[in-house]
């Protein structure tokens, strides 16, 4: 008969429970991997197959402290928001993606094209779902999946569960990666946008000199067109700029979790 001693069970619920937390967060906050469409069922399974394959490191740098005591409900909150902060990183990128589409849309007249989209659980335009779903080939595309596990799982070794985790400093440096969504969205849109204020620039003097012209029967499918035509010759070259974004972000969650080498399998 097997028998377990209450500071085996202990042991044994810690080793699980605080891995468990922290990677279900960042699967719940993830790209991706985040995504609603995905069921739960995987999620939970993907974090737990994950959590039994960490669980060797894990065990050897446990703090001992009983995790149905206070201090061990503190550990499990401060992996929630360890793992919610990695995941936070990479979600930021998609956002600037997604407003870059906004920008876009709303200056060729499509802001009236918008239909709900569940990954983010609000209206979204036509253009920002279209460029989200580029941004997320290209991230699958780079192996920006496998990166970020390879990363929380890593994470276990240099920012071992304990009392010490997340820190004013790391909130700071989150809140200051969250530029990025102006800096870069503005960046991707930048050439859409110029070519339709040249093009409402035109128009506008169109106007002046035939005001009889009907301005908003030729105007809509003029800048429809010609911002759907830039928008397609300004696509080769977002590629660099979403690839230096994702990798600013599997940096600065690198930095988070003061890992200085991401080994990838």
């Amino acid at each position: 008969m097997i028998s377990i001693t209450t500071d085996e069970l202990y042991t044994l619920l810690a080793t699980f429970i605080w891995p468990l937390s922290r990677i279900l967060a960042l699967i719940a906050t993830a790209p991706i991997l985040g995504n609603p469409s995905t069921p739960i069922r995987v999620k939970i399974g993907l974090a737990v197959m994950m959590t039994v394959l960490v669980a060797p490191t894990v065990e050897k740098s446990l703090p001992d402290i009983d995790p149905a005591s206070g201090l061990g409900f503190i550990i499990l909150l401060q992996q929630l928001l360890i793992g919610i902060a990695i995941g936070f990183v990479m979600r930021i990128v998609f956002v600037a993606v997604e407003m870059a589409g906004e920008l876009i849309g709303l200056q060729m007249g499509l802001g009236f094209a918008i239909f709900f989209d569940p990954q983010n659980s609000g209206q979204i335009d036509i253009i920002g779902r279209f460029l989200g779903v580029i941004a997320s080939l290209a991230f699958l595309a780079m192996n920006g999946h496998l990166m970020v596990l390879a990363l929380i799982s890593q994470s276990f070794s240099t920012l071992p569960v304990g009392v010490s985790g997340v820190n004013e400093l790391t909130f700071q440096t989150l809140a200051n990666w969250g530029q990025e969504i102006f800096k870069s969205g503005l960046q991707l849109s930048l050439p859409v946008l110029t070519a339709l204020l040249i093009t409402n620039l035109a128009l506008g003097i169109l106007t002046r000199a035939a005001p009889q012209l009907n301005i908003f029967a030729v105007g809509f499918p003029l800048t429809l067109s010609i911002g759907l035509f830039v928008l397609a010759l300004s696509m080769p070259f977002y590629a660099p700029i979403l690839e230096r974004l994702v990798f600013d972000g599997l940096n600065l969650m690198m930095g988070i979790v003061n890992i200085t080498k991401l080994n990838m399998p």
